[in-house]
């Protein structure tokens, strides 16, 4: 199915859920940027902000500033932060798979991703070490990976009673032969990202919120559970 189609579908159910799915996305935006920011600016971790301040008088930050003040508190808490985005953003997809099968749809939805809490963060383990050891090749088997095991949470959140290993497994399998489809579908994005990034970059607030992510992150969501949907009925088929 052309990935056209997908968005199109994608933009339909957007408005077809207005004003409720622009809510819900902005609470999934607000609490990942939050988590990100405090990643980055907790006592005893990296200091962002001297980084920033140099970079922006033209400093390149040598490695004797890259840590602050450094604490292992400090990356503990970091890294707690850290694998707190992927169980959140398996929340998002769940949202995002109900809402394209026309079922309805809570805000607590958001907070699916702690029902498999061990079995999110076992995949996101398993195929960030694979993508890594992938990229320690060349760059490209780094992206071919990445797209080999998007599916994983997916598969997890429609049956729960399977495995990490079992669903990033069938992941490869619904993404044989389709990996450079999604990746097509996802640089067809670019533009929207690169809004994103500049709106976010030149607003001149020490904290601010991307904007543009609450309209895209629903439709690049639905767009991809579309995908899901398409790939798990061509392989019934």
């Amino acid at each position: 199915m052309p990935g056209s189609v997908l968005k199109a579908g994608a933009r339909k159910l957007i408005f077809e859920n207005l004003p409720r799915l622009l809510y819900i996305s902005l609470a999934y935006v607000v609490l990942a940027t939050v988590i990100s920011w405090l990643s980055f600016r907790l006592p005893g971790n990296i200091n962002m902000q001297d980084i920033n301040s140099r970079l922006a008088s033209g400093e390149l930050p040598g490695p004797g500033i890259i840590y602050t003040n450094f604490r292992p508190i400090g990356v503990f808490l970091a890294l707690l932060l850290f694998m707190l985005q992927p169980v959140l953003e398996v929340g998002f997809i769940s949202f995002c798979i109900k809402t394209n099968r026309k079922k309805s749809t809570e805000f607590k939805d958001l907070f699916n991703g702690f029902l498999f809490f061990g079995k999110v963060i076992s995949i996101f383990l398993i195929t960030t070490l694979f993508i890594f050891l992938w990229s320690m090749l060349l760059i490209i088997p780094g992206i071919v990976a990445s797209y080999r095991y998007r599916l994983a949470y997916y598969i997890l959140l429609d049956d729960p009673g399977k495995g990490a290993l079992q669903c990033i497994s069938e992941s490869k399998l619904l993404m044989n032969g389709m990996k450079l489809e999604l990746l097509v579908i996802d640089l067809s994005f670019l533009g929207w990202y690169v809004l994103d990034f500049a709106i976010f970059v030149l607003i001149p607030l020490s904290f601010t919120i991307p904007v543009i992510s609450i309209w895209l992150s629903p439709y690049v969501g639905l767009t991809r559970a579309a995908f899901y949907e398409h790939r798990v009925a061509n392989i019934a088929v």
